[in-house]
C-alpha cells in the first residue's frame, strides 16, 4: 500500500501537491484579463468572490447571499452591497434565479455565469457586455 504524501505542514496532498481537503475558486486568465472583469468595482469583485466561494461544484443557481450578510462579511454598507449585486448582474457575472423576500427572511438565490448550472453549460454573459470607458 502506497503511503500518502504530506506537505511541510503535515497536510495530505495529492499527486499534484495540492491539499486534498481544500476547495478552490477557479479564475481563468481569459476572464481575469477581460476588460469587463477588470472594470468591476472593488465591492462587486468582493461579492463575486464570496458567491464563487459558496459554489461547491453542484449548487450553482442556489447560491445564497443576502445584502445584510454581504455587508457584514465584506465590510460595506447594505446600499453598497446592493449596488455591487446590480453591477454584477448588469455586467453578466451573476443571474438572479429566485427573488428573496424580507418577511420570510429568505435571501435571493444566484447563479454565476462562469460555471454550468442544472446541466446547462456556462453562459459567460460577461463576454458580451460592453466595457466601461470611464471606469464606472
Amino acid at each position: 500500500m502506497a503511503s500518502k504524501k504530506t506537505n511541510r505542514r503535515g497536510r495530505r496532498v495529492n499527486t499534484k501537491g495540492r491539499n486534498e481537503n481544500e476547495q478552490y475558486a477557479r479564475l481563468p486568465y481569459r476572464m481575469a484579463q477581460h476588460p469587463v472583469f477588470r472594470g468591476l468595482s472593488g465591492n462587486a469583485l468582493k461579492i463575486w468572490i464570496e458567491l464563487r466561494c459558496r459554489y461547491n461544484g453542484s449548487n450553482n443557481g442556489k447560491l445564497f447571499l443576502s445584502l445584510g450578510e454581504a455587508a457584514k462579511l465584506l465590510g460595506m454598507g447594505k446600499s453598497s452591497a446592493d449596488r455591487a449585486f446590480k453591477e454584477l448582474e448588469h455586467r453578466g457575472f451573476i443571474v438572479k434565479t429566485k427573488q428573496g423576500y424580507w418577511y420570510g427572511r429568505q435571501a435571493t438565490e444566484w447563479r454565476t455565469t462562469d460555471v454550468s448550472c442544472d446541466g446547462h453549460l456556462a453562459t459567460r454573459d460577461w463576454q458580451h457586455a460592453k466595457p466601461l470607458s470611464n471606469g464606472k
